[in-house]
């Protein structure tokens, strides 16, 4: 071996010995609360990773859609087709809210949405469960954030995740995290005039 190579294995073996003592003192486990949310892309599709996880595992898991609607997604179709005896998959809402224009209907809609969600996670077979985009309906005030954290800290079995995506997360319910991820929005497509695609947004 080189100097430049001893060297470098002598650095990694001293960084391996302290990974080492670090990881010896992470022995709990626990259901955990995590939030997905940021300007930048990515949220969802971070959360279904975790989803597709549980399902690789056999562990049974559910989503929630709260603002998405009716639209396909690859998601979506390959969970209902193939997973469905794994993952139950709840699409509540009706689109988005600049869409639909009627924001009585979107409250109902969300309030729906999470009752069902309240449902999922009260059954503790349910490894993880995903609500996908409720930080728009907590954003606007169509679910009352204290109302989700306290059922969270209260209610959620103790070994049950509960995934919660969406940009503009509420305080609230970052400081009741265990997990948030903020995803940053350096470039995107669309501000170059490239509309949303298939295999990529959807």
């Amino acid at each position: 071996m080189t100097v430049d190579s001893d060297r470098h294995a002598m650095k990694m073996a001293k960084k391996k010995a302290a990974r080492d003592k670090i990881m010896a003192t992470k022995i709990d486990e626990k259901g955990l609360i995590i939030v997905n949310t940021g300007k930048g892309k990515g949220k969802s599709s971070a959360a279904f990773g975790m989803i597709f996880r549980c399902i690789a595992h056999d562990m049974k898991c559910a989503v929630v859609q709260f603002i998405k609607g009716g639209m396909s997604t690859g998601e979506r179709d390959l969970i209902l087709d193939k997973f469905s005896d794994t993952c139950s998959f709840h699409t509540m809402g009706e689109g988005f809210t600049w869409e639909t224009q009627d924001r009585d209907r979107d409250v109902e809609m969300a309030q729906a949405a999470w009752e069902k969600a309240k449902e999922l996670i009260r059954d503790d077979s349910h490894k993880m469960v995903l609500l996908d985009e409720i930080n728009i309906a907590l954003r606007y005030d169509y679910i009352d954030v204290n109302e989700v954290v306290q059922f969270l800290e209260e209610e959620k079995p103790p070994m049950t995740h509960v995934v919660l995506t969406g940009r503009n997360a509420k305080e609230e319910l970052i400081e009741a995290a265990d997990l948030v991820t903020e995803m940053e929005l350096v470039k995107h497509p669309f501000r170059a005039g490239i509309k949303a695609q298939i295999g990529v947004e959807f």
